[in-house]
């Protein structure tokens, strides 16, 4: 990255890419290089970092892009395998390191993003056109057997709407309350907005 002089790097089908070559996984390097201040993402998902990158430049801080779920008893769920540790841009969270879920392999870190924590969520559609964005304070951390770094969501919002409304295939996450930053770019960029 210093000698392409990039600030951004993304791997396009991330396990098939770097497992071969490497002989273990790409998780923990792209957790180091976001809690240095760059944009690392483990999938290539064109939808999703878009999104990722507007939260990081408007937030200051490193993002989580992570599997999303269906809303259940108020709550949502985020897993992935990386994760930034200083999600705050400051202070590293408490972190575990396990094997990459899908495959057992390599090294993953479960980081411990702290509950009672106050985070904004972008899901960008598959389209590019229409974004959604709720906030939510992390509930939990738990440990399901699902990728390794999981927060719980309890959603501040109708999560009945939001149900209806999720489209894209991975979230975004950002610690504190960025929606109306958000949507301020959003509308200046000529693209849908949906704030729960």
């Amino acid at each position: 990255m210093r000698d392409a002089a990039c600030h951004a790097i993304t791997i396009n089908g991330c396990m098939q890419t770097v497992m071969p070559v490497s002989e273990t996984t790409a998780c923990l390097p792209l957790s180091i290089l976001n809690d240095e201040g760059a944009l690392a993402f483990c999938e290539s998902d064109f939808v999703a970092i878009p999104a990722g990158v507007l939260l990081r430049h408007i937030a200051r801080t490193p993002v989580f892009l992570g599997n999303g779920s269906f809303p259940y008893g108020g709550l949502v769920t985020m897993s992935h395998c990386t994760a930034p540790r200083r999600m705050d841009g400051r202070e590293r969270e408490r972190v575990r390191l396990l094997t990459h879920y899908e495959s057992d392999f390599g090294a993953a870190p479960k980081v411990e993003m702290r509950k009672g924590q106050r985070v904004t969520v972008l899901n960008a559609d598959f389209a590019g056109r229409r974004w959604l964005g709720f906030g939510g304070e992390i509930a939990g951390v738990p440990f399901h057997p699902i990728c390794r770094t999981q927060i719980e969501i309890g959603v501040a919002g109708d999560t009945a709407r939001l149900a209806r409304e999720l489209r894209g295939w991975h979230w975004i996450a950002a610690y504190g309350d960025w929606l109306r930053e958000t949507g301020y770019a959003l509308s200046k960029a000529g693209l849908d907005w949906v704030a729960l």
